[in-house]
């Protein structure tokens, strides 16, 4: 008995000793310079800004305004953090990815960081940043990103570094896997080109339930992962598979554009929230200037992908204080 408990031990620290010293293991970063040209330029901000949302997540948002929109003169500076009260295992800062902040970066270690989740130290990150969808896309749009990136005004904004908690700090060596890259397919292939728009704008990561660190098996853009707000109150992604009662099954493709522009435009932008008004963590604001073509193609995917019946409770207003 004392040998299988010896072996038992010896087996699990050498696991832990395995998956800390040689994990993450997704090969060196390519040795690449991007070319930073208008065309790159352009098309990584259409995608860090409309499609990829990177903006989003590091920059400030402005929660006082629906969806909150990023807030000016703050684009690329990092530093939100998601941590246990919005269900993740550990704190996680985004980083601050203008000039100021990845300076330290060649192109190819951005590149790996972007598709992988291995940052330059070669020290793994926990996926709040959708790397494993990323990761699925063209070489050509992660250059892009690159040279978007490296043209946004430099803002000096030192973020605190991420920390997951006990057993995460071991697993999520294991995490980070090698790049998946693709090409874009032809946009008349709309089935084929609606699943590329919608792996880069990672819509299953937000629209699928979430437990434990991680998305639930066979939920896939069924909805109602959860969403806290500091506030109390509680917003639930929406089905958007094609179930009709519970889904976007009865929508037109006009319906599900006409959604994506009434939330961004001006009016919303500028539209101040009171306290227990509803709100949504979807970047709609940003999704919104998407351009129609993309927005048609993801819709046109969604109406081919598994159908899910799961009726979600999209608002719980904060509990009021007796």
């Amino acid at each position: 008995m004392l040998r299988l408990l010896l072996t038992v031990v010896v087996f699990i620290t050498g696991s832990i000793v395995y998956i800390k010293t040689a994990l993450p293991n997704v090969g060196a970063a390519p040795e690449l310079t991007v070319d930073k040209n208008a065309e790159k330029i352009a098309r990584g901000e259409y995608l860090a800004n409309h499609v990829c949302v990177c903006v989003d997540c590091h920059s400030q948002r402005d929660w006082s305004r629906f969806s909150g929109p990023p807030v000016e003169g703050t684009t690329g500076m990092g530093g939100e953090l998601f941590d246990q009260k919005y269900g993740f295992p550990g704190s996680y800062y985004s980083r601050n990815i203008t000039p100021e902040g990845i300076s330290r970066y060649t192109d190819g270690e951005l590149f790996r960081v972007i598709t992988t989740g291995v940052n330059k130290e070669g020290r793994a990150m926990f996926p709040v940043m959708p790397y494993k969808y990323y990761g699925q896309l063209d070489e050509e749009d992660i250059k892009s990103i690159i040279a978007y990136i490296r043209s946004l005004k430099p803002i000096k904004n030192d973020v605190p570094e991420s920390k997951s908690d006990f057993p995460m700090n071991i697993i999520i060596n294991t995490i980070p896997d090698k790049a998946k890259l693709t090409k874009i397919p032809v946009k008349s292939d709309v089935l084929a080109y609606g699943k590329y728009i919608a792996t880069a704008a990672a819509c299953k990561e937000c629209h699928t339930k979430f437990d434990k660190g991680k998305l639930v098996d066979g939920t896939e853009y069924g909805g109602g992962r959860e969403f806290p707000f500091p506030d109390g109150s509680i917003v639930r992604s929406g089905n958007i598979t094609a179930d009709k009662e519970t889904g976007i099954g009865n929508w037109s493709n006009q319906q599900f554009l006409n959604l994506f522009h009434a939330r961004s435009d001006s009016a919303t932008l500028h539209t101040r929230l009171h306290p227990g008004d509803f709100n949504s963590i979807m970047p709609w604001t940003m999704y919104g200037k998407m351009n129609d073509e993309d927005l048609s193609a993801i819709f046109t995917y969604l109406k081919n992908e598994k159908t899910i019946y799961n009726k979600v409770e999209k608002y719980s207003p904060p509990k009021k204080m007796n």
